[in-house]
């Protein structure tokens, strides 16, 4: 089977390399969700019926429909077995339908399909889910052969599926931070630069928000660590939540008490409103002190931003404008003057010492 890098092309390889060496015209993976108690359909490969989608949003299942799955380990493994594929055909051999026999023989029949290969897949000790191979009405039904290689198949698809988990972890710990959830300055860094880009070549209004997130230190040294955790958690779901207003925004921490949300394609009044909200959010939190927040977009009037660094020293400026007033309400790069606004100043001539840029960002151009 192919190579794959993402979730949706290790299971798209495993159901298309199943059904072309097994003959099949359909081949479908599909996810025991423990917790939901349902069988959900990754990918459908191959000659789909009517309704069935290649990557289906909501194609799912009781499990209790297909107890096989569930049972695996203790009818087969418990026993000394070993996990099996096993046949399932539509008619019996007289051309009579089927005995009825855990829902498959029935969805047979109403997708047109003679007979199914189901091969459970099993990562780390347990079932994670199934492997399902079928041929059309007038095709030879599998055997036991077909079986014991659909078995080896789907032990191959496991392997390839778990080292995918494996690397969308460690790009999960790569571009997340750990005690929050949002993303970190790395994932920041990459999606600003995309951004930017976007920007020159189609005018895309970017903005970037900024904001320190006041009081930390104090709930730290007088409630410990601990609390003040709880309060980096709680801000980063009203961050999280002030975030999802404008579609496709990024909200993130940056480190400490640092965080930020970059948006594209909304209007500069449109993100500015969001950063009101932000505010008010964040002063009516039990803990802590309220936010100090900048914002910066290319829809003001803050000059040509041809690079991610500049945009980000004009957020931090304005967000350090704002904690300098103790301001309740975002400051805006732009609105007191164009060029001559005093966040623009700041951040466009950078004195030895001055705190326009606090934090390093990895630019490409100044």
């Amino acid at each position: 089977m192919a190579a794959a890098h993402t979730p949706r092309d290790s299971v798209r390889a495993a159901a298309g390399g199943a059904r072309r060496a097994l003959g099949g015209s359909f081949a479908a993976v599909s996810v025991w969700e423990r917790d939901r108690g349902r069988l959900r359909v990754l990918v459908n490969d191959g000659v789909r019926a009517e309704g069935e989608e290649e990557f289906p949003a909501a194609e799912s299942y009781p499990v209790h429909d297909f107890p096989e799955v569930a049972e695996f380990l203790h009818e087969q493994w418990v026993s000394g077995g070993e996990p099996h594929a096993w046949v399932e055909t539509a008619e019996d051999g007289a051309g009579r339908p089927a005995p009825y026999r855990h829902h498959r023989a029935d969805a047979l029949r109403r997708r047109g399909r003679g007979c199914c290969m189901v091969a459970p897949i099993v990562l780390h000790g347990r079932a994670w889910g199934e492997l399902y191979v079928a041929r059309a009405v007038g095709e030879p039904v599998f055997d036991r052969r077909d079986a014991d290689f659909a078995t080896v198949l789907a032990a191959v698809a496991a392997a390839g599926i778990a080292q995918t988990e494996r690397l969308e972890e460690v790009r999960k710990l790569a571009f997340e931070d750990p005690l929050t959830g949002l993303a970190n300055r790395r994932a920041v860094d990459a999606r600003l630069d995309e951004a930017v880009e976007l920007h020159r070549r189609t005018g895309a209004v970017v903005s970037l928000l900024v904001c320190d997130l006041n009081g930390l230190k104090r709930v730290n040294d007088t409630l410990g660590h601990a609390v003040g955790d709880r309060l980096l958690e709680r801000f980063s779901s009203v961050l999280s939540l002030c975030g999802a207003m404008l579609p496709d925004a990024l909200a993130a921490r940056l480190g400490g008490d640092e965080f930020c949300l970059l948006s594209v394609g909304p209007t500069a009044d449109e993100v500015v409103r969001v950063a009101d909200e932000l505010c008010r959010r964040a002063g009516e939190l039990e803990l802590g002190e309220g936010v100090a927040c900048g914002v910066a977009s290319t829809g003001d009037p803050i000059g040509p931003v041809r690079s991610a660094r500049r945009l980000f020293r004009l957020a931090d400026a304005a967000q350090y404008r704002a904690k300098a007033a103790r301001s309740e309400k975002p400051v805006v790069a732009g609105r007191e003057g164009g060029a001559d606004d005093p966040v623009v100043r700041l951040a466009d001539t950078p004195r030895e010492g001055a705190p326009a840029e606090r934090r390093r960002f990895r630019g490409r151009r100044p």
